[in-house]
């Protein structure tokens, strides 16, 4: 692979990988230098090689969020609020060279993991996981869409998930509960909320809208998920299954 190549220090491929990256206006990427700063700065959250994690997987051809490298020049610099933070602290030369080497990941191939993806195409249907998540416009949008999840993140991560969902709540996916002053609690997905007022999903598709000053409390459950563990429903073989199938969704490339 070509990644793995540079980084054991092949001249060779080296020397061609910083001609075709190029330079910045403050002097030239180094991918070396853009390795080891990817790998303490950014690894947390992309995987050390690219592959994903709590941040979405980098090595494929094209990212969603940028098509080339001034595009990744430009994330960097920027950040993606509020997932990304900006890399303020990083000079014009380290931004262009952490560039260049998230550019290269995008000679990685895919991994090769154990499973049919056929058979857990099947498994997905069989679960109905449809009725919580999206993919190619399919399904329902309680849980997050998995049209390109293979892309965002890589299979330990999605094992993982399938095994302790409470562990990988998105933010935007975390439970609430309200707690009126009459009535049932409601627990569900906040589709809005201000000073005044907090609108719910429930896991049924239905809408609650309350006045906080209707409520005896209101607090999030991060430890929680929708979404049941499948670490005693799934085979192992099943387990493998199904993550080869989501994997595989990568959207358009």
């Amino acid at each position: 692979m070509l990644v793995s190549l540079v980084m054991h220090g092949t001249p060779l491929l080296f020397l061609a990988a910083a001609a075709l990256y190029g330079q910045s206006a403050a002097g030239p990427a180094d991918l070396t230098t853009g390795r080891k700063i990817f790998e303490s700065q950014c690894a947390l959250c992309h995987g050390n090689t690219g592959t994903g994690g709590r941040g979405p997987s980098l090595n494929r051809p094209k990212l969603n969020k940028a098509s080339d490298e001034t595009g990744i020049r430009k994330v960097i610099s920027d950040g993606i609020p509020p997932e990304m933070p900006a890399a303020w602290q990083l000079s014009q030369r380290e931004v262009a060279s952490v560039a260049a080497y998230v550019h290269s990941m995008g000679a990685v191939p895919p991994e090769q993991i154990p499973g049919d993806s056929v058979r857990g195409a099947a498994i997905y249907r069989a679960r109905s996981c449809a009725n919580c998540h999206i993919i190619a416009g399919e399904g329902a949008g309680f849980g997050p869409e998995l049209t390109a999840i293979g892309a965002r993140r890589n299979a330990a991560h999605l094992r993982e998930a399938l095994l302790r969902p409470a562990a990988f709540v998105p933010e935007e996916f975390a439970s609430i509960e309200a707690v009126p002053l009459k009535g049932e609690p409601i627990t569900g997905l906040r589709v809005n909320e201000d000073s005044f007022t907090v609108q719910i999903k429930d896991s049924a598709r239905h809408f609650h809208s309350y006045r906080k000053s209707d409520l005896k409390s209101l607090r999030l459950l991060r430890d929680q998920s929708a979404m049941p563990s499948y670490e005693k429903s799934l085979q192992p073989g099943e387990l493998d299954d199904l993550v080869a199938y989501l994997v595989g969704l990568r959207g358009e490339q």
